[in-house]
């Protein structure tokens, strides 16, 4: 049976815009949440990014605690934690600590990309090399345990996190990911709203390869789309723009801050650039709720996924609220 009435979330890299400063994108941030929260939005997950001098989600641990501080019930979690940059009993830490302070709204994405160049990775892990990024499965299950059961715990503990059972999430933009998440039995979201080519077949493994266990007794696939919902369809591409700017910016490698929506693209990128940014970014709903609509229905006819995670790059903060409610509206049938 497909679905179409699933739950909706959100993640927030945290841009900063054009003629703002860091304050006032942490401000839009906690706006936003506040928002789609009482749109009945399920989740707000903020991602982490280093050396980015356009984006305020480095230090994503306190811009969650920062979140749950001003919201009441939305749940509240990162989109991730990349792993190779912590070290699992930190994390386990810092998440347990919040936990105790807003029990039951925490959620735990990990990813195993570093989310910045490899450079500033290298500054940043906690040993030198990538074996961190190889040891990324076993630091999974140390994670596991430091939130689980007293009965599991170890001589080295997380105090405040054993027992929060705070659930944890596989993130990721590969087959490999979906193959960890299968064999832990654990969520998987896959990033489709920057990385969409192995998407389907990341779900197809996820799917066929899934072990039940403690956490999840059948498969739970959650992906993360581009939503750029308005009033119309022309109003729609217009506030895209915005969006394909954005991207242009990763292609380019310029440090950007988020852009107001311009009337033609062309002027802006080559087609070489145009063609590169697409291909990021092609996983989008975009158009006015009837459009919407039409384009969730076709892509949940064909990967049925359990949770949509949206991600909206719109300048102005007024009509970024209205296209997650034109959302929430689509997926409510209303």
């Amino acid at each position: 049976m497909v679905k179409t009435n699933i739950p909706v979330s959100v993640l927030n890299l945290g841009p900063i815009r054009q003629g703002e400063n860091a304050k006032a994108a942490i401000d839009a941030m906690v706006d936003l949440a506040k928002a789609t929260e009482k749109l009945g939005y399920t989740r707000y997950w903020i991602a982490e990014h280093h050396n980015t001098a356009t984006l305020v989600s480095s230090a994503t641990s306190i811009l969650i605690k920062h979140t749950l501080e001003h919201t009441e019930r939305i749940r509240v979690g990162s989109g991730g934690i990349m792993l190779p940059n912590h070290s699992p009993l930190v994390v386990a830490e810092q998440f347990g600590t919040m936990a105790t302070i807003y029990p039951n709204r925490l959620d735990l994405g990990l990813g195993r990309a570093p989310g910045t160049d490899m450079m500033t990775a290298n500054a940043l892990r906690r040993s030198q090399g990538n074996d961190t990024v190889y040891t990324f499965p076993d630091d999974v299950q140390e994670l596991l345990r430091y939130v689980g059961p007293e009965t599991e715990q170890g001589y080295v503990k997380a105090n405040l996190a054993i027992g929060t059972n705070i659930p944890i999430y596989i993130l990721g933009s590969s087959t490999s990911s979906a193959i960890l998440a299968a064999k832990l039995g654990l969520p998987y979201v896959f990033a489709s709203h920057f990385a969409p080519r192995f998407m389907e077949e990341a779900i197809s493994i996820y799917r066929d390869q899934f072990q039940p266990s403690k956490y999840l007794q059948s498969p739970y696939m959650m992906v993360c789309l581009n939503v750029i919902a308005a009033e119309t369809d022309e109003e729609a591409a217009y506030l895209s723009t915005t969006q394909q700017q954005f991207f242009l910016n990763i292609i380019r490698g310029t440090q950007q801050y988020l852009q107001p929506p311009v009337e033609n693209m062309d002027k802006i990128w080559s087609p070489d650039e145009k063609a590169m940014a697409s291909s990021m970014f092609h996983m989008t709903l975009s158009g006015s709720k009837e459009t919407v609509r039409k384009q969730l229905m076709s892509f949940q006819e064909k990967y049925n996924v359990d949770e949509l995670m949206a991600v909206s790059y719109i300048y102005d903060q007024e009509k970024q609220v209205r296209s997650y409610e034109i959302l929430k509206e689509v997926v409510e049938g209303k």
